[in-house]
């Protein structure tokens, strides 16, 4: 497995990363720690989480079993440090998390203490601001976006980064964080931190974490210049675009127990448009005699801003399909199809 560095910190991270958002709901536990197991034993070292999970549905009582599910695993083998292990904070909005409150310094030393114990661990790798307080535009907001109504002014914004930043390094100098990453955030917001960090302290982002596949190319313009230039690395999520890259959704196959049979438009993703844009896809990976499935993920994680692409995987057998995307590299005949692709079928949700 090709390991990057995660920004500055001198961290590395494994090319793939093993997402859990669905432990607790659609894996159960000993599935999740087969998952787990499995997954360092092929040379995955990163884990990502959030004090939000699972998903799909989102309910106030199973908020936070995710976390717990890893905490579990770290207490029967003993083996948590084997893992980069990340998580992430609910902002504003959030319900199920101290009433919806934006991320501040009043709320970061809580929220840290709450992961760690349903972790069972007295440090967080990489933790992570789930979405930005003034909002964002991923999650198909990107097509109404007005930050001129976010509510927030660029003074608000810029004196709430350097009071999180207080917070944060004050929690690094405690041992409980290692490293400090953004989710959900744009190419202004990113430089903002990034600034602040310079000018009052705190710890540099090392990393944002967006949706990023061959269907949600947003991160490629704007962002991919501070990515690069900055040296922080991206986390894709949903580099599988929800299951779409997979096929398995293609002529209106909704498989049992998949994630469109539980949330029926993918959060919005589910678009007349998306489906011909797979189709283009396959007719790619079948051009050079790729599994589509391997190839999309091969695709994000050897993007060159990209530090580790973060998958789920509902059952171990398809994580056993999905892993195998490491051994595969991706030609630059192969990089030029799926931009073609990509130019034809852009931003299909």
């Amino acid at each position: 497995m090709k390991m990057n560095p995660l920004g500055r910190t001198g961290i590395e991270v494994s090319e793939l990363c093993l997402g859990t958002m669905t432990f607790g709901t659609q894996t159960a536990t000993d599935e999740a720690h087969a998952q787990m197991d499995f997954a360092l034993d092929s040379g995955i070292n990163f884990i990502d989480a959030a004090e939000m999970y699972p998903v799909n549905p989102i309910r106030a009582e199973t908020v936070g079993n995710t976390e717990r599910i890893l905490g579990e695993w770290n207490a029967k083998t003993g083996r948590r440090k084997e893992w980069i292990l990340a998580t992430k904070h609910s902002g504003e909005g959030f319900a199920h998390a101290r009433d919806g409150a934006p991320m501040s310094s009043k709320t970061i030393r809580e929220a840290v203490e709450g992961s760690l114990k349903r972790l069972q661990t007295d440090y967080i790798d990489l933790y992570q601001l789930h979405w930005p307080n003034r909002g964002s535009f991923m999650f198909r907001k990107n097509w109404s976006f007005a930050p001129w109504d976010s509510g927030w002014s660029r003074d608000q914004v810029v004196e709430n980064i350097e009071d999180c930043l207080g917070a944060l390094q004050a929690e690094v100098d405690r041992g409980t964080l290692r490293a400090f990453g953004l989710s959900n955030e744009g190419a202004w917001g990113a430089q903002q931190w990034l600034e602040a960090a310079g000018r009052v302290g705190g710890p540099r982002v090392a990393s944002i974490q967006n949706e990023y596949s061959l269907l949600c190319r947003m991160a490629d313009t704007d962002l991919a210049e501070v990515l690069t230039y900055e040296d922080v690395g991206l986390l894709p999520f949903s580099p599988l675009a929800t299951g779409m890259l997979t096929g398995k959704y293609q002529n209106g196959a909704i498989p049992d127990g998949s994630r469109m049979s539980i949330n029926g438009d993918l959060g919005g993703r589910k678009q007349p448009r998306v489906f011909a844009a797979v189709e283009a896809y396959q007719e790619v990976a079948d051009q050079f005699g790729l599994d589509l499935t391997q190839m999309a993920l091969a695709w994000s994680a050897q993007r060159p801003f990209v530090a580790s692409s973060i998958f789920g995987a509902t059952t171990l057998e398809q994580l056993k399909h999905i892993v195998k995307a490491s051994d595969l590299r991706l030609t630059p005949e192969m990089f030029n199809a799926l931009d073609l692709a990509h130019r034809a079928h852009p931003m299909p949700y």
